[in-house]
């Protein structure tokens, strides 16, 4: 497992790479997928429902579903969409933390793939170890993406 040390943590010749995001916070991972996916490389996220977001339980889980109130005025049916799946709402984050209006941010947040579990297509795949992202406290400390996101309305679709 190779190990990230900020954004001169790889080979030149390195175009693809495969994270996995279990015990990682989640802002710290979304600066770095945001970070690589700008610099061109295509990033494959996976155990995305296993990502920690820090806080109070209840406190996040409330201010996420007071989130969710937010609709248009004038139509409510027309936005704007919540995501409610864990990799949605990764990919939601990661996309805040690009130029998403200029076509350099929307070309970056086409090379990111965020995953549930494991898929068996990545498995030969060299991951890198996110060190800088890896939570310190206990687990008693965090929610994690995919325990928010069944609170939200998410099914949990099996895999």
């Amino acid at each position: 497992m190779a190990s990230l040390a900020g954004s001169r943590f790889m080979e030149a010749d390195e175009h693809e790479i495969l994270l996995d995001a279990q015990d990682t916070m989640l802002g710290r991972l979304a600066s770095i997928v945001a970070k690589q996916a700008l610099e061109g490389r295509m990033v494959h996220v996976v155990n995305v429902e296993k990502i920690l977001i820090s806080g109070n339980r209840r406190h996040v889980i409330e201010a996420s579903k007071k989130f969710l109130e937010v609709g248009s005025v004038i139509n409510p049916e027309h936005g704007p969409i919540h995501p409610r799946r864990p990799d949605n709402i990764f990919k939601r984050v990661v996309r805040g933390m690009l130029p998403w209006r200029k076509p350099r941010g929307k070309d970056a947040f086409r090379r990111i793939r965020a995953y549930h579990g494991f898929p068996e297509s990545l498995r030969k795949t060299r991951t890198f170890d996110v060190s800088k992202a890896k939570a310190t406290r206990p687990s008693s400390f965090y929610v994690t993406l995919g325990d928010l996101a069944k609170e939200l309305g998410w099914k949990g679709d099996a895999q």
